[in-house]
């Protein structure tokens, strides 16, 4: 195997933001020169908004709370306790299939959250995983994707969430997004479902994806 994991923090040991991303550089570093494997980065965050590349000035907090800007794609989110983040620090086989890349990360969550019987899709035009629109509400956001692929390794990555608070959705534009919602496998479910417990299953379906997207370590580019 050529992919290894590490699980950097989970409640109560939470991870700064900065701290993460700086953790996230420099095994991109490595990896991109051969002297580290591809590796997946499990952990919760602290509290924190962050901004992709794509992010409005109207989509920022409205209680004018700070916003960490960062390289990946996409626009602004939250990251916190009870959502289970993985950064994929990853040299791809295929350095041009970032499309084929991100769906593999979608496939992994839906069959994760099938486990919870939770009927998670893709919707068209609306990046991540989803819930359809059903009695309970509209469509809803259980799983966000943002990531940035440099010289074909991979930054950044997905989150779920678990068990965290919805209330800090209530302050932004979540992802840019103005006519669905966001939810969590404990608002779905009915159950108190923490990122630990989702860690083995996550690692489970990246492992089953492993052939298709990592490159070999000593191997370059194909």
């Amino acid at each position: 195997m050529t992919l290894e994991f590490q699980q950097l923090g989970l409640a109560p040991d939470y991870i700064d933001y900065t701290r993460g991303w700086e953790i996230q550089r420099e095994l991109h570093e490595k990896v991109l020169a051969g002297t580290a494997p591809s590796t997946v980065l499990l952990l919760e965050h602290s509290a924190v908004y962050t901004a992709g590349k794509r992010t409005e000035d109207h989509e920022r907090p409205f209680d004018g709370t700070p916003v960490v800007a960062v390289d990946r794609g996409g626009k602004l989110t939250w990251h916190g306790p009870g959502q289970l983040v993985g950064y994929p620090i990853i040299k791809l086989k295929n350095k041009a299939g970032i499309r084929d890349y991100v769906e593999r990360l979608e496939a992994v969550m839906i069959a994760v959250l099938a486990d919870y019987g939770i009927d998670a899709v893709r919707i068209k035009g609306r990046a991540g995983v989803w819930i359809e629109a059903d009695a309970k509400g509209p469509d809803r956001k259980i799983a966000a994707i943002g990531i940035r692929v440099h010289e074909g390794v991979t930054m950044h990555g997905f989150a779920i969430n678990c068990n965290n608070d919805l209330a800090p959705y209530g302050q932004i534009i979540a992802c840019g997004i103005t006519d669905a919602g966001v939810t969590t496998i404990a608002q779905e479910t009915g159950r108190d479902v923490a990122p630990a417990d989702l860690v083995s299953r996550v690692i489970e379906e990246l492992r089953n994806n492993e052939e298709a997207l990592v490159a070999t370590h000593e191997g370059a580019l194909l």
